[in-house]
């Protein structure tokens, strides 16, 4: 690593989603006012895969079978491929990263299984604060990390919430370490 960056992974402690499914998280401490945080989930599963993909085709062989209809087939096949082609584009996120620059901004970005990146860019001066936020879903309480940003208008107001982690959705244990570091650099600002 050049220029002093220090990479930590926070593997004393195990991380897992809302769901349980295990995710990871990395640190990056590029500075006092740069720090990159990583969260990792688990790749598509060729198995999962392949169990889904026998699954529509033995069932459009069977109505292939009592219909003598070719066109089951044949839309049984594009479907499937279709559906796996948009599930990998724009769905199955490999990793989502937040990047805090205490006097820039903060960059956040998500990885497709299919290699396709979308970055979003927020000037710290629109940002009013980073916390933890609750919410109900599926009849319990869960947490998650937002941005909350200033309103043009009024200061001292919140204009709006950006959701971080969206597809991760990891647990509070691991939103609390994010959330420490970054109101450390908030704190420095």
């Amino acid at each position: 690593m050049q220029n002093g960056d220090q990479q930590y992974s926070m593997e004393d402690e195990t991380y897992t989603d809302i769901d349980g499914k295990a995710i990871s998280l990395e640190c990056q401490r590029h500075s006092g006012f740069c720090r990159e945080f990583t969260v990792s989930s688990a790749k598509v599963s060729i198995g999962r895969v392949m169990v889904y993909t026998c699954a529509v085709w033995l069932t459009a062989y069977i109505i292939f079978f009592v219909t003598e209809n070719t066109a089951v087939l044949s839309s049984a096949i594009i479907i499937t491929l279709v559906g796996m082609m948009v599930h990998i584009h724009f769905v199955k996120v490999d990793h989502e990263t937040l990047l805090i620059i205490g006097s820039l901004g903060v960059q956040v970005s998500s990885s497709y299984a299919s290699g396709r990146e979308s970055t979003d860019f927020i000037e710290m001066g629109k940002i009013k604060d980073i916390v933890i936020n609750e919410a109900i879903h599926m009849q319990r309480v869960i947490y998650y990390l937002c941005i909350l940003l200033k309103d043009p208008s009024e200061p001292d107001a919140v204009s709006s919430v950006v959701p971080l982690f969206q597809s991760s959705k990891p647990r509070l244990n691991c939103l609390v370490k994010v959330y420490k570091s970054c109101q450390e650099i908030l704190a420095k600002c």
